[in-house]
């Protein structure tokens, strides 16, 4: 046994079975490829629609995304407007949807008994494989007519204030705050799922020591929770608003097709699947090349967050480490 012990090692005893190491070469090469294939895909994808786009930004130069005056008739295609309505529409989404999806996913983690926790779940996923074009209609013919009214209270209960007076004004129930409600609503089960997912992670020992040293219930959440999963929220969010910002049919039925920029978010607005969704079947030559162009311009955007979204999550997880 000693002799064992003392005997050098040859390093060809270490390689392990020839066919394990052709199997890994395999399995890289194969994942590798794949991540490619989809860098490729998305290269296509920007380049075609970027090339019949290129009508439109040629005619209309830099003015197509810093003007708001988007005619057809007259060949004037200024986003400005619609693309403000996508942010705005997202936006409120997302400050909406955030604190119910986090408020859902404690609550199945950390306080729900098995049994409801089992119920609760399986309604956020069902809610989640929901048809958009459900929740536009119920938008469309139940929201609207009964919000206006809720709306128009408001407005009339903030008129002599300066700055809200502005920012809630009459409505007709077609608005960018019906169509953030209705964003809202279908981004939550989503964000819901990815939170509870993230918090699921957190070491049950950590947890407990906390409660053993005498933290409260949020205090645990707040002191052990929170700083464990901050790049996981994160990265939930930032995937709601990408999902919020590409929402078609829902957000045409309720936004009220009226492209302008204004500070009332009760107002009629318009966003840029909605208004690609709602004319690209009809639109010809300029026109079509200027709708291509809003979807070039929501492929940017997306990337834009999306990439930010990992920066940030990554210099959270470097902070949360004790990086700087």
């Amino acid at each position: 046994m000693t002799d064992l012990l003392l005997r050098p090692i040859d390093p060809s005893e270490m390689e392990g079975d020839p066919r394990d190491q052709r199997a890994d070469s395999v399995f890289r090469r194969v994942a590798l490829g794949a991540g490619l294939l989809v860098l490729a895909i998305l290269a296509g994808i920007a380049i075609s629609t970027t090339n019949k786009a290129w009508p439109a930004f040629v005619h209309q130069g830099f003015s197509y995304v810093f003007t708001d005056n988007w005619n057809p008739n007259q060949d004037s295609f200024g986003a400005a407007a619609i693309i403000y309505g996508t942010i705005v529409v997202s936006l409120i989404a997302l400050v909406v949807s955030v604190p119910v999806s986090l408020g859902i996913a404690l609550f199945l983690t950390e306080v729900a008994p098995r049994r409801i926790r089992t119920a609760v779940g399986t309604v956020m996923d069902v809610l989640a494989a929901v048809p958009s074009v459900v929740f536009g209609l119920w938008g469309f013919l139940t929201l609207k007519p009964w919000i206006v009214d809720v709306f128009n209270s408001i407005a009339g209960a903030v008129d002599g204030v300066p700055v809200l007076r502005s920012v809630f004004g009459r409505s007709t129930g077609m608005s960018f705050m019906t169509a953030g409600l209705i964003v809202a609503l279908m981004i939550t089960p989503i964000i819901t799922s990815i939170l509870r997912e993230v918090f699921a992670t957190v070491p049950v020992n950590d947890k407990n020591g906390a409660l053993a040293l005498g933290a409260t219930r949020w205090e645990m959440i707040r002191g052990v929770v929170f700083p464990h999963s901050t790049g996981g929220i994160v990265g939930g969010i930032m995937l709601g608003l990408g999902r919020a910002m590409g929402e078609t049919i829902a957000v045409a039925l309720v936004i009220g097709a009226s492209p302008q920029i204004v500070s009332n978010l009760f107002a009629q607005g318009e966003a840029m699947p909605a208004l690609i969704a709602r004319n690209l079947n009809e639109a010809t030559g300029l026109h079509s090349s200027a709708l291509i162009g809003l979807g070039v311009a929501l492929f940017a955007l997306t990337l834009v967050v999306n990439i930010s979204a990992r920066a940030m999550v990554r210099r959270i997880d470097l902070r949360t480490q004790g990086k700087r």
